[in-house]
């Protein structure tokens, strides 16, 4: 039970928190990543919703985190994470629609690795934060370019609704450095790279962070988005496949 992936889904229109079970969810009483979480009923998938796998307090990215992706961007790496937020107010799940607003020309995809915390946590070494995740799960940073580019600072570029998609599920296992990160348009790749090539690791980032602010359960943390990075337009269909952990599809208005 403990292994099995855990999210969110809409039952009759009823958000429920779940666990993923082959082609059934096991519905819970509480969210996932808590310990005392426990089955209080059973649907099948096909006839529930799958939502975004948390709700976070707080969504904390990272910028530049691959070498590829700040050359391809004219833009130098730091000595230490850039690390910037989005609003909760940000995510969507799987299958919903990312809105271009009309105030911007350019909405970049950007995929991502997600880490999921799992329980409250301050000043964590990064030998000990593997303890404090509850699992991972796909996100796409959509970033709307020209406003970035204008501002000069990130906040407006990253916080309109819609941009950050998160899903299908959570699950538990670290994928390895070699698993892919990439993005699809269409069902085409147009983006891609590996964990591994990651400047800081995604539990390094997550002892970094952890020294800056408490993190809180159902909190994410994205860790970067490989090069590769570009616009959507409406009618496309963008799909953040990471190995080992899943596929977040979203359609583009």
């Amino acid at each position: 039970m403990e292994q099995l992936p855990f999210g969110r889904v809409a039952v009759a229109g009823e958000p429920r928190d779940a666990r993923l079970a082959g082609d059934r969810v096991l519905l819970l009483d509480r969210p996932g990543y808590e310990p005392a979480a426990r089955v209080v009923g059973e649907a099948d998938l096909a006839a529930v919703s799958v939502l975004a796998p948390v709700l976070p307090s707080k969504i904390v990215a990272v910028g530049l985190n691959y070498r590829a992706h700040a050359e391809e961007l004219s833009m130098a790496t730091a000595a230490e994470p850039i690390l910037f937020m989005k609003p909760p107010s940000a995510v969507i799940g799987p299958g919903r629609t990312i809105v271009r607003p009309a105030r911007s020309q350019q909405v970049d995809y950007e995929a991502e690795l997600v880490v999921v915390v799992g329980r409250r946590c301050r000043d964590v070494s990064s030998g000990a934060a593997a303890d404090v995740v509850a699992g991972y799960t796909c996100g796409n940073d959509v970033t709307a370019r020209d406003l970035q580019q204008l501002d000069g600072q990130w906040t407006r570029a990253k916080s309109f609704d819609t941009f950050c998609p998160l899903g299908p599920w959570v699950v538990p296992e670290a994928p390895s450095p070699e698993a892919r990160v990439s993005a699809l348009l269409d069902g085409a790749e147009v983006q891609h790279g590996r964990v591994g090539d990651m400047i800081v690791s995604p539990l390094e980032l997550l002892a970094f962070v952890s020294g800056v602010m408490t993190l809180e359960p159902g909190d994410v943390l994205m860790t970067g988005t490989p090069p590769g990075v570009g616009p959507l337009a409406a009618g496309q269909t963008v799909s953040v496949v990471v190995e080992g952990v899943g596929r977040l599809d979203n359609l583009v208005a």
